[in-house]
């Protein structure tokens, strides 16, 4: 982690140049005047219902996206004019100080982040009214809903930047790469936490509970996305969410989980097995998932089409598929056209991967009539500076396999040998490996 760790702790979150990227996508896109302002709020705080606690706080990933600030009851303004960005944070509060300490001040945001200047919140109205004094009157450009306090002379427009700022984010820059790099280097130890952590463990939640510990140890205190602890056939359920179940007498579990960094996730996925070693089964079904990930990442660059991707895997997994007898009676092409790869295969390759895990971009069209491509979470080319995950998998899921086996294409796939292959649930491999900035033409 030497590399991105002096990344991080040489710089400041570069805020400016986010900002700098979304107002110049709106010049190209949109035309904007030159003296536009954007404006974003950050996430409030928010209680629970019926009690005096906090919700958990989770900053709104637009609002991080063009400030670095994770604070909440926080707001911004980017005047594009003069590339001035203002961040407004909560004031001083000295009953809040006797519970809570002294919160963050002016002076040290201005250290903190990348910013020209920063104001208590209670000063944003009247910020706003003198951008409103401005001749010519600049255009507030805002995300969702039009802001309720700003001067009535000032235009607003709440549909383009929502988009603009999705957009953006899917091309990453040197920082954002070394947070997403020190996420999975977590996530990396967590996982090996729960591999040695296995022959002592009872149940599910049990190697949950040793992930999430590594985690916070290493510096991550938030999770990147609901873990996934999925002991034997419940491996075969995608998103499996009970993580509860005892482990005896089972053979594999999948886990996919990751930790977040500064609002930066990981998403890794490793499958191992209970009894310190795969089974005839579980191996067999490990080497061909493996050989499915290999096979797309070696197609992986710049402007790569994510739909070949996706296709190249089904084409190892059919030919793994007849190998080991589960599909028969037909050619690999005849089984790629009937799709019944997908009764083993039946979700996208992978997706963005950012600030959110299932970050933004892609495009995706669940409408798609094509069950191949229709949970694709990435459609069309990946651009340079893309981040992506490559994450096959073959499960054996009985509310998924048993209508295709009992159906008109029944014939294509050998129901005795599938027999053999349930308790192996399911196989997911995704990790660093399958994280790729892709840069002039290669992945790194």
């Amino acid at each position: 982690m030497e590399q991105q760790d002096s990344i991080l702790e040489g710089q400041k979150y570069p805020a400016k140049n986010h900002c700098s990227k979304v107002a110049g996508y709106l010049r190209s896109q949109h035309n904007i005047s030159s003296n536009s302002v954007i404006y974003l709020e950050g996430q409030k705080t928010k209680l629970l219902e019926d009690n005096d606690e906090p919700q958990p706080f989770r900053q709104r990933r637009p609002f991080f996206y063009l400030s670095g600030c994770a604070l909440p009851d926080c707001h911004l303004t980017y005047e594009t004019s003069t590339s001035t960005l203002t961040l407004f944070i909560p004031p001083l509060n000295p009953d809040s100080v006797i519970w809570s300490g002294l919160p963050l001040l002016p002076p040290d945001a201005l250290k903190k982040y990348d910013i020209d200047a920063c104001l208590p919140n209670t000063e944003l109205p009247s910020h706003l009214s003198n951008l409103a004094q401005k001749t010519p009157k600049p255009h507030l450009y805002v995300k969702g809903s039009v802001l309720t306090d700003h001067p009535p002379s000032l235009s607003t427009d709440s549909e383009v930047l929502q988009t603009a700022i999705n957009e953006c984010r899917v091309t990453k820059d040197a920082y954002e790469i070394a947070l997403l790099r020190h996420a999975n280097a977590i996530s990396t130890r967590a996982h090996t936490a729960v591999l040695r952590a296995i022959p002592s463990a009872r149940n599910e939640q049990d190697l949950k509970a040793t992930f999430i510990a590594a985690c916070i140890s290493s510096g991550a205190k938030h999770q990147a996305y609901h873990g996934i602890f999925g002991s034997g056939e419940n491996a075969a359920t995608l998103h499996y969410q009970h993580n509860d179940q005892p482990l005896a007498n089972r053979k594999n579990i999948l886990v996919d989980a990751g930790a977040e960094h500064e609002c930066y996730c990981s998403d890794v996925t490793r499958t191992m097995p209970l009894s310190g070693s795969f089974d005839p089964e579980s191996s067999n079904i490990y080497k061909l998932v493996l050989e499915m990930q290999d096979a797309a990442l070696s197609m992986l660059k710049a402007d790569v089409k994510w739909e070949s991707l996706h296709l190249r895997a089904h084409e190892v997994a059919i030919s793994g598929l007849l190998r080991l007898g589960i599909l028969r009676n037909g050619t690999a092409e005849e089984l790629m056209e009937s799709r019944v790869s997908t009764a083993f295969f039946p979700h996208g390759l992978g997706h963005y991967l950012g600030m959110d895990t299932h970050d933004t971009g892609g495009n995706p069209d669940h409408g798609d009539n094509d069950v191949m491509f229709r949970f694709l979470r990435i459609r069309g080319g990946i651009p340079e500076g893309g981040v992506v995950t490559v994450e096959p998998g073959v499960y054996f899921c009985r509310f998924i396999v048993e209508p295709w086996i009992k159906g008109d294409k029944g014939k294509f796939i050998d129901e005795g040998v599938v027999e053999r292959y349930w308790a192996v649930g399911g196989v997911r491999i995704e990790g660093m490996s399958s994280m790729h900035r892709t840069i002039r033409g290669r992945n790194v």
